[in-house]
């Protein structure tokens, strides 16, 4: 079974901070371990634990973040999220050993994707079509009861989550009984937790089994 992916997240803008925890930590496959607000901080919290993958601001107070990301001996890949989206910032940020630079306006779906990329030994600086490196990687890690999930019983979410809703109309896309979709529907239930149509709908949304 796979396991979640682990993060620490360093900002010193607390709302935003806030935000961005709360975001990621609502998507089946990320956890986050520690926020902190400045680098040295951010230091001290590494001693004791150990994220899959670093997101850290550039400007912060005590010690901005790619000091502290140069000041670690054996860093976890490290995704630097910032204002300052320009290509000085990308090169401090790529000589420092990020292995990502993400603008804070990204899109959730980009940055999630962007932490499972780094996860999985991805370089993102050095990828040349970086829209469709992230793509490959738009869809959550499977965890928990959603990799226990058939094919076919996915199959039976993805058309669910495209609005087709009917027993009968499921059958038909499927080419199998409505009996056989009521078996699958109630196997999807009992594995995520769910007790009708709508739940599951949402269910798979935020599980990331469907986009």
């Amino acid at each position: 079974m796979s396991q979640r992916i682990t993060i620490v997240i360093a900002d010193d803008h607390r709302m935003m901070l806030d935000g961005l925890a709360q975001a990621l930590g609502s998507l089946s496959d990320i956890e986050v371990l520690a926020t902190v607000t400045d680098g040295e901080e951010l230091l001290a919290t590494l001693e004791d634990i150990h994220p899959d993958v670093l997101l850290v601001d550039v400007e912060m107070p005590k010690l901005d973040g790619l000091a502290a990301l140069r000041a670690l001996a054996d860093p976890p890949p490290t995704i630097v999220v910032t204002m300052h989206a320009d290509d000085e910032y990308r090169k401090r940020a790529q000589v420092a050993g990020a292995a990502g630079f993400m603008s804070k306006a990204a899109p959730l779906p980009d940055l999630a994707a962007a932490i499972r990329a780094a996860d999985a030994g991805v370089n993102l600086l050095e990828a040349e079509d970086l829209a469709a490196t992230l793509a490959e990687y738009h869809l959550a890690r499977l965890t928990g009861a959603a990799a226990q999930l058939t094919d076919r019983e996915r199959e039976v979410l993805s058309l669910l989550a495209s609005g087709v809703s009917r027993t009968e109309d499921l059958a038909e896309e499927l080419y199998i009984s409505q009996k056989t979709v009521k078996n699958h529907l109630t196997s999807i239930y009992e594995k995520l937790g769910v007790s009708d149509r709508a739940q599951l709908v949402v269910e798979a949304h935020r599980m990331g089994l469907v986009r």
